[in-house]
């Protein structure tokens, strides 16, 4: 679903963006899921209020997170975006799903939302997120102990 008036191909883009990024956090490839980020970058997320830069948010967030859960997806179909009139800054939104471990190494389901602001240099180079905000929904527990 288009948000906004988000032309289709600037949304499949961003819907790929997701989807790729995604996969890195998957695979818990950090380098990987670098190349979809700006130097620059700014986050919010569980495990942090603010940081600045990506290697804060890869060593702030990421690895936090990453190594101690499992499943990792982006529900592509739930995207949301906008596009500024240029095209080169867009907004995403998504719902996420991933399986979190009790200290015990119980399952447990781990839902949350994504939004990532987007730029680009140019209308057909690929997008960078320059923010994200990656969270966890209401009454999830806030720490996942990773599998034993």
């Amino acid at each position: 679903m288009f948000g906004f008036d988000t032309p289709r191909e600037d949304h499949e883009t961003i819907r790929r963006w997701f989807a790729d990024w995604g996969a890195c956090v998957a695979a818990k490839d950090f380098a990987g899921a670098r190349a979809y980020f700006d130097e620059a970058a700014l986050g919010f997320g569980t495990w942090m209020d603010m940081v600045e830069g990506l290697d804060r948010l890869e060593a702030e967030q990421w690895r936090s997170i990453w190594p101690n859960i499992a499943d990792f997806h982006h529900d592509t179909d739930t995207l949301r975006s906008a596009v500024s009139p240029n095209r080169l800054m867009a907004t995403g939104m998504l719902i996420w799903t991933s399986t979190g471990f009790e200290q015990n190494g119980t399952p447990y389901a781990r839902p949350g939302r994504t939004t990532a602001v987007l730029v680009r240099d140019a209308v057909d180079a690929p997008w960078r997120a320059i923010h994200t905000h990656v969270s966890l929904f209401r009454g999830v527990p806030q720490r996942s102990y990773g599998p034993l």
